[in-house]
């Protein structure tokens, strides 16, 4: 299995930018998931696996691009309730978004490890990492969507920006 995650990245980067699991940059996640390598069409594991889910997403992706987003309310996510975010006021844009991601996921055969967390009870929010948080209140623009390896070559400790799809201006 593949474990992939598209999200909305708030702060710059780059594509094929590598960062360590725990220093993310700021961004919404539109959907976790996992998916079988093994059954990918291309030469070998994962092998064009990148470019079918580029095409699949390509299109909603494009649309959402530019939706203007507004910073709402602190919350605290998790078993515990231990991990600090803000929430994102409710967009239809980004809820479109969603859905139509969840069905490129569906399309892929692929497997949410949270699927009590998507679709109507989706909920989009930007997780604090330590200093690094968005503000309630906060204009931002999704301008920035990315599909990013969550163990890039098995490296559990790193991920790995496979496409990004970003704002011309």
């Amino acid at each position: 299995m593949r474990n992939l995650i598209l999200v909305a990245f708030i702060e710059p980067v780059a594509d094929g930018l590598v960062f360590p699991r725990d220093d993310w940059p700021l961004h919404i996640t539109l959907v976790k998931f996992d998916v079988d390598v093994t059954s990918d069409a291309g030469g070998g594991p994962g092998a064009g696996l990148a470019d079918r889910i580029a095409e699949l997403i390509d299109q909603p992706v494009r649309a959402a691009l530019g939706t203007a987003l507004t910073i709402g309310a602190d919350a605290c996510f998790g078993r515990l309730e231990s991990i600090p975010v803000s929430l994102v006021e409710p967009s239809g844009p980004l809820q479109e978004l969603h859905e139509a991601l969840m069905g490129s996921v569906v399309e892929l055969q692929g497997r949410v490890p949270t699927p009590l967390y998507t679709m109507e009870n989706y909920r989009p929010h930007v997780s604090h990492h330590g200093d690094k948080r968005a503000q309630p209140g906060d204009a931002v623009v999704l301008d920035r969507v990315a599909l990013v390896d969550m163990a890039p070559d098995g490296n559990h400790a790193v991920r790995r920006v496979l496409q990004l799809w970003e704002l011309t201006k």
